[in-house]
């Protein structure tokens, strides 16, 4: 009985594990997604162009890491 039941579980353990690299990916696109959408309310807030907001986010990067 063990043996068949080794059969059964041997190809579910080499079976490779792509469910964690989906949802790591999930979270990485959710992650740009918010990232994103937070640029383009500085943009409209502020009235300034996609690169004054790019320089905005180094600066206060700058200032964290300081």
């Amino acid at each position: 009985m063990a043996g068949v039941l080794e059969q059964l579980w041997w190809p579910l353990q080499k079976r490779p594990k792509t469910v964690a690299k989906v949802f790591s990916n999930y979270r990485l696109d959710s992650k740009i997604l918010e990232l994103e959408t937070a640029k383009e309310i500085l943009r409209e807030v502020f009235g300034t162009s996609k690169e004054e907001v790019e320089e905005m986010i180094l600066l206060r990067l700058a200032e964290k890491e300081a």
